[in-house]
């Protein structure tokens, strides 16, 4: 099932980058931002690294072979001095000979096998948990990733409904405009009634333009959180429902142990722990084994691969110890500096806590606010709309004034931009909440 739903992942980002239109609910564009976005590539990058980091910790605990090859050939042999009474000289006195031939080679294998160092046991173990640190952190990207792509998808509904609501407004008031420049052509209205909603109508073509604009411009940003072309083409299919707005679970306070923010930070306390801990290691000694084996040939003329010539092997195996005895407190100090952060952390531990239980606190009032402010826009709206209908019908039935109409059209479109101003603000403080609470998990 996971490997139909990631090849359909992958037909979707194809299709979408050849361009073509395609239809995105909330979950898949979240699903193809997930794939798709820089932010999300690079930590996804950064927790591939991480692991070969492991690999390349966990390889300097295996066994070191490397092999080598060596040719010579001295320009000027070395000069040695010996004691010339060798050669009935003054005793006392030393003489300079050259010992060796022009060429020489040498071929051989070497190998070493670390067998205690506490450096490096302690730093293994950090490893993984700076392994574990990049994981949670690739989670909290795509976590931010889709609350972003969130907020974008739902700026395009909203703005999409705004503008399909002023075209239905446009439509109507160019309808009343006609009628009232029917009547004033006829004789039986002023011209000052036909000048009001003429304004009226050009004011709202200009709004029906500048939301059109929003909604190229909400679905380039969209576009651009989802880390696709911006040429491409698509359609959103999901749709707004005010009601799952106002249906939200809001517990008494937020539970920190269940947002990434809180576990990446006491991952990145046990780095801090286990540098310590690696830190002291650094007071115990380190155990090496070493072996080499080679052959080693000297000659006179370049005869090195005449095999008639012999080549003299050289083994040799053995352990080195190294006991640390005097560092002027260099330890010491990296100990101390390594309590210090760990300190530094707990503080950041607790701050994190109070800071989400405060983000939450406020993402709760936001939306609470929003709810009540949204069912307000919404009454308002709908009377708008009726008083609208109502002075529409005063007019053509000859008692009320112009006015009176283009007043009411007035007062509709400010209900209608405070209506779906909420709307948007209270879908983001939902989102908002979703985070603060940790339910959103990707």
């Amino acid at each position: 099932m996971k490997l139909k739903i990631t090849s359909l992942l992958f037909l979707i980002s194809y299709v979408l980058q050849a361009q073509e239109n395609v239809n995105l609910s909330l979950n898949q564009a979240i699903e193809f931002a997930l794939l798709n976005n820089v932010n999300v590539k690079n930590s996804t990058l950064d927790e591939s690294i991480a692991r070969q980091k492991v690999k390349e910790l966990t390889g300097l605990g295996t066994p070191q072979i490397s092999g080598s090859a060596e040719i010579d050939k001295f320009l000027e042999i070395p000069t040695t001095f010996v004691p010339a009474q060798f050669f009935n000289g003054k005793e006392g006195t030393y003489a300079p000979v050259k010992f060796g031939q022009p060429y020489s080679s040498s071929v051989g294998v070497s190998a070493s096998q670390l067998l205690f160092d506490g450096n490096y046991l302690v730093g293994l173990k950090a490893s993984r948990s700076y392994e574990e640190l990049s994981r949670k952190q690739t989670k909290q990207t795509k976590i931010e990733t889709a609350v972003q792509v969130s907020k974008a998808y739902y700026n395009v509904l909203v703005n999409q409904a705004r503008f399909e609501l002023v075209n239905a407004n446009v439509e109507r008031l160019k309808k009343l405009r006609n009628d009232i420049k029917a009547t004033y052509e006829t004789g039986f209205a002023e011209k000052l009634d036909f000048d009001r909603m003429d304004l009226t109508y050009n004011i709202m073509l200009v709004q029906q333009q500048n939301i059109q604009k929003l909604v190229d411009l909400s679905y380039i940003l969209l576009k651009f959180q989802l880390g696709m072309d911006l040429k491409s083409n698509i359609t959103l299919t999901d749709k707004l429902d005010e009601a799952k707005w106002s249906e939200v679970s809001m517990p008494e306070a937020a539970d920190a142990s269940k947002r990434i923010e809180y576990s990446v930070l006491q991952t990145a306390r046990r780095l801090d722990e286990l540098d310590m801990k690696r830190y002291k290691s650094t007071y115990l000694p380190s155990l090496v084994a070493f072996g080499s084996y080679s052959y080693n040939a000297s000659r006179s003329d370049f005869t090195i691969f005449d095999p008639a010539y012999r080549w003299y092997p050289t083994a040799v195996i053995g352990a080195k110890l190294s006991v640390p005895i005097w560092d002027g407190l260099q330890k010491n100090s990296r100990v101390q500096q390594a309590k210090m952060a760990l300190q530094k952390i707990d503080y950041s531990l607790a701050n994190l806590q109070q800071a989400i239980g405060l983000e939450y606190a406020s993402a709760k009032i936001n939306l609470q606010n929003s709810i009540a402010e949204l069912e307000t826009n919404k009454k308002n709206r709908e009377i708008a709309k009726e008083i609208v209908r109502a002075s529409k019908i005063k007019y053509d039935n000859g008692i009320g004034s112009s006015q009176e109409v283009v007043d009411s059209e007035t007062s509709l479109k400010e209900a209608e931009t405070n209506y779906f101003n909420v709307l948007y603000q209270t879908i983001v403080s939902k989102i908002d909440l979703d985070k603060s609470l940790g339910n959103l998990n990707y």
